[in-house]
């Protein structure tokens, strides 16, 4: 099964844009793939709906990702808060059940996480029981900052505890002028101080980007072989 949970070690690390790079990516394979957003906060109004940003983004790389989202607020705050403002409280039964439905029809699904896996979503519920219940191993999106040892630790110790597996780790957003130090020192700290691996080093890439450069992009930064834990036939043949 290659189902995938996206987390970041904070917000702002470029997690759907990965996502979106990833479902592309594995589309291109010839694996029929899904995006699944079980909460999406920061809608966006147009033509008297509210729309999805991180899903209409990916369908912009690919029409043909199914994509799809339980909860919608048009709010920026945290889970929970939007969903008691917004009078639309998150079940996570009801994600449980929506995640199988579109993964019953996809080869690969990917799972992009609103917020971090410890805000919470709903009373004595966080985004880490999500995971949890979904049963999927999780790929966790961090930047080369001073900050992101101590955050990705600390989610990965965190995801531990709950004895959830983990696949491995991407850093991206990486610009040119990154400290060279820090860009060394930050995946050897996190290999050294966890199990868990470096699987990818994604550049900046300035957005929009065309749906082509971003799959290249992907394909020669990131294993994708080890991302979903699969050999793919078309890769060994490049």
């Amino acid at each position: 099964m290659l189902n995938l949970y996206v987390t970041s070690s904070r917000k702002k690390y470029g997690k759907t844009f990965i996502t979106a790079g990833l479902a592309a990516t594995m589309q291109s394979l010839g694996y029929a793939t899904g995006v699944y957003k079980p909460i999406q906060t920061s809608g966006i109004e147009r033509g008297g709906f509210t729309q999805s940003p991180d899903l209409t983004y990916i369908k912009t790389l690919d029409p043909y990702i199914n994509t799809a989202f339980t909860y919608l607020y048009k709010s920026s705050d945290e889970p929970l808060i939007s969903s008691e403002n917004e009078n639309d409280y998150i079940d996570i039964n009801i994600i449980h059940r929506e995640y199988l439905r579109l993964s019953s029809s996809t080869d690969c699904t990917i799972i992009d996480g609103d917020s971090g896996i410890l805000s919470p979503v709903a009373p004595n519920v966080q985004n880490i029981d999500i995971i949890k219940k979904l049963n999927v191993p999780v790929l966790i999106i961090t930047e080369p900052h001073e900050d992101s040892i101590n955050d990705t630790l600390m989610t990965i110790r965190v995801l531990e505890t709950k004895e959830i597996p983990i696949r491995g780790v991407i850093i991206n957003n990486i610009y040119d002028d990154c400290p060279k130090d820090l860009l060394v020192s930050l995946p050897r700290i996190i290999e050294e101080y966890t199990n868990v691996k470096i699987l990818g080093l994604v550049p900046h890439i300035k957005v929009p980007a065309a749906p082509e450069d971003i799959i290249t992009a992907i394909l020669n930064g990131i294993d994708i072989e080890s991302v979903f834990n699969v050999k793919i036939e078309k890769l060994e043949i490049s």
